[in-house]
């Protein structure tokens, strides 16, 4: 058997080239200067690692996994190694520091291999037949995982628009507690929002004459049930967890931080330097409205593809926070309408998809905004059923959105340059009155 020390000291050497090419590594835009383990632990046949990435203005941890009989790297996605981890959650086992536990009351089958979901990016996801999901955080956080707390709190009381927390994996680093892993139970009938929202856009696009209301695939139905949803979720967030009113402090955070991001997101992206000036107006606008509303724990990172539809109704997931920020920004007290303005800026995501690196075409942009345009109201509709109309506060929403538009322009220059067009093109309607 190979030793698990000579197996990590080899990893370490080869992880500046490999991590580049790990959908899940978030360091892509910058060099990898150092690679540091932090711990070894060694699980049945798996050699678990959490190691230390350094690179200019940042150091991040990552876990991953080695055979100890092979020296294979990254077997969390292998079946035939990733089954004691569900083995070892359903007997509350313990080892060397990593505790697998599993959610008060709950009996879990043993026995099953994990499949990997091929299509995430910041996290790993293995489903156990038809049972069990169970989400590997690859970059760690110190303290407990803000997925798995805001879980346990809708859980308890009683929320129906989540997957059920079933189980975790957690460790220790320098004392402070770190999430590995938290497994759920798995809906094989869920479809994600994004992919309902694109076919739907399709259907549009394929119908020369006929207008988003008109077409088989038409998706404001759906998305009138989904404000409907996130509004009952943030009426659940306020009962687990409380809420508090914003005052002249966090109002001047809020704006502060917006003018952060647009003073960093401009320099690196010169192309949206010609809103600069409008976009400082708005968020200076927006102070005016920030302060005495009420704030609580939010979802902070909605969009699209963290919704699941069901057979039984709309699921929201993966409560971590926007990924490119702090633990506590993301713990931070925020306005539900942030996460409205998120849902709002990827229907004009979906909408536009299909007009990426394709010649332009003003029969189809005319197109694609009528579906926006419905799908937001529809959204907005359904939200008011359960809770004030976000659109009673136009302009609070609004600095929201544009925020959120500048956050996806430095996304989209660092990781897909020819989506840039998308949330420059939002900003520049936004900025110059357009709905």
């Amino acid at each position: 058997m190979i030793d698990p020390h000579e197996l990590v000291d080899k990893l370490v050497a080869s992880l500046p080239d490999l991590l580049p090419h790990a959908r899940w590594f978030g360091g892509k835009d910058r060099p990898i200067t150092a690679v540091r383990p932090l711990r070894t632990t060694v699980v049945g046949d798996l050699v678990h690692v959490i190691f230390e990435v350094e690179q200019p203005g940042r150091t991040e941890n990552y876990q991953g996994a080695l055979s100890l009989s092979t020296g294979a790297w990254d077997v969390l996605l292998d079946p035939e190694h990733n089954g004691v981890l569900l083995d070892r959650i359903a007997s509350g086992h313990a080892v060397d520091g990593i505790v697998f536990a599993h959610e008060p009351g709950t009996e879990l089958h043993t026995g099953l291999r994990g499949r990997p979901i091929g299509v995430e990016q910041s996290n790993t996801s293995l489903i156990y037949g038809q049972q069990y999901i169970l989400k590997l955080f690859r970059k760690l956080a110190r303290g407990e995982n803000r997925d798995l707390v805001m879980h346990r709190a809708l859980r308890s009381v009683g929320c129906e628009h989540i997957a059920q927390p079933l189980g975790s994996i957690s460790t220790e680093l320098d004392g402070d507690p770190v999430t590995l892993a938290m497994l759920q139970e798995f809906l094989p009938d869920a479809v994600e929002g994004w992919d309902m929202a694109k076919t739907s856009v399709r259907d549009l696009m394929a119908e020369a004459d006929l207008h988003a209301s008109e077409v088989g695939g038409d998706f404001a139905g759906e998305a009138q049930r989904l404000g409907h949803a996130v509004a009952k979720v943030h009426a659940d967030l306020a009962e687990a967890l409380g809420t508090q009113v914003s005052d002249e402090d966090a109002a001047d955070q809020a704006v502060a931080g917006m003018l952060r991001r647009l003073d960093e997101v401009a320099e690196a992206v010169p192309e949206l330097g010609q809103y600069e000036e409008p976009l400082r107006a708005a968020f200076a606008e927006a102070r005016e409205h920030i302060g005495q509303i009420p704030i609580q724990h939010v979802h902070g990172d909605l969009h699209l593809g963290q919704v699941l539809r069901t057979v039984h109704g709309w699921l929201l997931i993966d409560f971590e926070g926007e990924p490119a920020a702090g633990v506590a920004e993301r713990n931070a007290l925020r306005s539900p309408l942030r996460d409205v303005a998120g849902m709002l800026r990827s229907f004009d995501y979906a909408a536009r998809q299909l007009l990426v690196g394709q010649p332009d075409d003003d029969q189809l942009a005319y197109r694609a905004m009528e579906w926006t345009k419905r799908n937001r109201a529809a959204f907005c509709d359904g939200y008011a059923e359960v809770a004030a109309d976000p659109r009673d506060n136009a302009q609070l929403l609004r600095a929201f959105e544009l925020d959120k538009a500048v956050y996806e322009v430095a996304y989209e220059h660092a990781n897909r340059p020819e989506w840039l067009t998308v949330p420059l093109s939002s900003i520049a309607r936004m900025t110059s009155g357009g709905d």
